[in-house]
């Protein structure tokens, strides 16, 4: 075999094998650098190609800019995915978010090149039905978070999904109006690795099909769900939970929140309440007396807590830091000197059109806590992002 070096040949870049390049490539930071890399050469494109992990539509939403909001929308056909999965053969996150007509056959190529997939967001693809939710199973079944935000999806397509993809840590149904208990229950029974799940403003959701929940599932967003006292119990039951929404729950009276303070949720650190209107002292004592760890507290809007559920909160909230009593009409002077006296670690507390406190009990509040930062601002959402 003849010895490049003894007639005067060199090794040049050309000749390095793929492995190598698709290593050189892997180490580009400069998005332009990656983008340039394929316009070298055929070979160096379909190693650009195969190398790609994320792929997002300029229509997607699930990660809004500037020049995405002033372009025209695109509208996705199944052939346009077709086209780009068979490209991008080993994507492991794809958003599609914002297609609002690609129908169930859109998602075909996932059959073929979905086994890597980990990472799927479908919010508001109006076109994505049962039908769709079977393809993601049996294509992409080591998928870990999948959004299906508006979907048109019912209980018979979140269970064909829960028993091919037990690999599920996140999922969000948020406004999905056909999800019930029956299937939030197969979701729960059959991945046992849930971490988060969102189903605000699924109305047909009363909370039981939690029941059971593994205790990896720490964090659950049950906003404007129609939740039974049961319902919480089930919320709760895991024992892992961490955040846990209920804002606007409309309830009759407010007193099956209590079950959060049961022992379940020892390790609940922030909770929204906020809008639950009929939530009283008796709720308050027990969350205040059962969540130790609570770092953050939203009960804006909380117009039945008075004089018993401010004092337990000063007194049993050693962890909480944050706290939004946003126009409570039952926050009186002697409430806020109760949060003065106790609450030892709050940073921060939020306040605005409390109609009962006094000028005198604010400045004693700033004079005793000045360590404390009092904002006039009223925070709609707190805690994390469901996917992280």
């Amino acid at each position: 075999m003849d010895d490049p070096s003894s007639d005067g040949g060199c090794t040049t870049i050309i000749d390095l094998p793929d492995d190598c390049l698709c290593f050189i490539f892997q180490w580009l930071d400069c998005s332009s650098d990656r983008d340039s890399f394929g316009l070298t050469c055929h070979r160096w494109l379909t190693i650009q190609n195969l190398s790609r992990r994320s792929l997002q539509f300029e229509c997607s939403l699930t990660q809004l800019s500037r020049s995405s909001l002033s372009q025209t929308s695109l509208s996705v056909t199944s052939f346009h995915v077709h086209r780009l999965l068979t490209r991008y053969q080993h994507l492991q996150q794809l958003s599609l978010s914002g297609c609002t007509e690609l129908p169930d056959s859109g998602l075909n190529p996932l059959q073929s090149y979905g086994s890597k997939m980990q990472f799927l967001y479908l919010d508001c693809c109006f076109g994505i039905t049962d039908n769709g939710l079977s393809l993601i199973g049996t294509g992409c079944p080591s998928i870990t978070s999948i959004s299906l935000h508006r979907c048109t999806i019912t209980d018979v397509g979140l269970e064909i999904l829960a028993n091919a993809c037990s690999t599920l840590m996140r999922v969000n149904l948020s406004y999905c109006s056909h999800i019930s208990d029956h299937g939030l229950e197969a979701l729960s029974q059959k991945c046992s690795q849930l971490k988060g799940v969102t189903v605000s403003y699924c109305r047909g959701v009363t909370g039981i099909g939690f029941r059971g929940c593994s205790s990896t599932l720490a964090y659950i967003d049950t906003e404007s769900c129609k939740l039974e006292p049961e319902g919480v119990m089930g919320v709760v039951s895991g024992g892992g939970l961490e955040f846990l929404n209920v804002s606007g729950v409309p309830w009759y009276s407010g007193g099956g929140l209590a079950a959060i303070g049961t022992g379940f949720a020892t390790s609940l650190k922030i909770l929204n309440l906020r809008m639950c209107r009929n939530v009283g002292d008796e709720s308050i004592i027990a969350i205040a007396k059962g969540c130790p760890l609570l770092q953050e507290w939203n009960l804006a809007l909380c117009h039945q807590v008075k004089i018993s559920g401010w004092e337990s909160i000063g007194v049993n909230c050693n962890s909480l830091q944050k706290l939004h009593v946003n126009r409570c009409r039952n926050l009186c002077d002697r409430g806020l000197q109760a949060l003065r006296d106790g609450c030892k670690r709050l940073l921060v507390l939020y306040m605005n059109q409390n109609i009962r406190i006094s000028c005198i009990a604010m400045e004693l509040f700033k004079l005793h806590r000045g360590g404390i930062e009092i904002k006039e601002e009223e925070i709609m959402c707190i805690g994390p992002n469901w996917i992280t």
